[in-house]
């Protein structure tokens, strides 16, 4: 049984360490496998849906999820497409991001792979499944590849997690409202950012995010707020959360750092709220560090914090 399953593209991340300067620290990331890495840190059972190029970034990262307990028995290596890049600059506007992932072998993803004997092991053994815009953004099968495995796994009783995680440079705002909206309405637990939904359809108060997020089908939503930690709600009750003040050095990958542990609390048996205030720490701690896995928390980490 995996507690938290991930689906969508892990890729090989070249980090600015000096702003302006061609310094670039070496390291891993892809949203939903920081999420998943950030899962099996805070002690629950993992498993990615992928794949990756048969090629020496693939491989690295295949050794990378086994280091970390993430089970990759559902990750095929492509010798048609290889692995996904990308690059992270520092300025006065925050980090930016430079991929290099077109025809990935993770865009390659296609419904009929994941009917596929090990995909299907693994789906009908998750408890929660967590999938993200990029997830949807990779290509079209590739987005119906994820659909089809929210729908599979909320049918069979499961849960899904959805993080909008918008990437424009990926789809136009067209397919991304479109796509979202489909997500949004095969999901359970909506984890989005006010930032994204912001360019995704104009709203800005948090309130009436959160308001959109359960029309739209989801029964929790867990709005991430950044340095002003998040807003929570069942429904029937909401709360802002704050967050821990700290000195942060390379913000890369804290939404999926929270997601992970938020998910990796619900499957041992948190209420939202709980477990909204544990990855609040988590998150805290991962934007101390540089790069997208290297600072993601241990449970022991984030329980001192707290």
């Amino acid at each position: 049984m995996f507690d938290v399953t991930a689906l969508g593209e892990g890729m090989v991340e070249f980090n600015q360490t000096s702003p302006g300067e061609p310094n670039y620290l070496q390291g891993f990331g892809g949203d939903t496998s920081n999420a998943v890495i950030a899962a099996a840190r805070a002690g629950v059972r993992t498993a990615y849906l992928s794949r990756v190029g048969d090629d020496g970034f693939g491989r690295s990262l295949l050794e990378l999820w086994r280091r970390e307990g993430v089970d990759t028995s559902a990750v095929d290596a492509d010798p048609a497409g290889p692995t996904g890049l990308y690059f992270v600059t520092h300025g006065p506007a925050g980090h930016e991001f430079s991929y290099r992932r077109a025809g990935s072998g993770a865009a390659r993803m296609t419904p009929a792979w994941l009917q596929g004997a090990a995909p299907q092991a693994v789906l009908r053994a998750t408890r929660i499944l967590h999938v993200s815009g990029i997830s949807l953004a990779l290509s079209p099968s590739a987005r119906e590849t994820a659909l089809q495995a929210m729908r599979q796994l909320r049918a069979a009783g499961g849960r899904v997690a959805f993080d909008a995680n918008l990437r424009l440079k990926l789809w136009t705002l067209e397919e991304a409202r479109a796509g979202i909206a489909q997500a949004m309405a095969a999901c359970d637990i909506f984890l989005p950012s006010l930032d994204d939904v912001t360019a995704l359809n104009g709203l800005r108060e948090p309130d009436a995010v959160v308001d959109w997020g359960h029309a739209a089908g989801a029964t929790q939503v867990v709005l991430k707020l950044g340095a002003e930690g998040c807003l929570v709600s069942t429904g029937g009750r909401r709360e802002r959360i704050a967050a821990h003040r700290v000195q942060a050095v390379d913000a890369t990958g804290a939404g999926d750092c929270y997601s992970g542990n938020l998910l990796a609390r619900l499957a041992q048996g948190d209420d939202l709220f709980t477990a909204a205030r544990y990855a609040n720490a988590a998150a805290a701690l991962a934007v101390q560090g540089w790069g997208a896995v290297a600072p993601l928390p241990t449970a022991p980490q984030v329980k001192a914090l707290l």
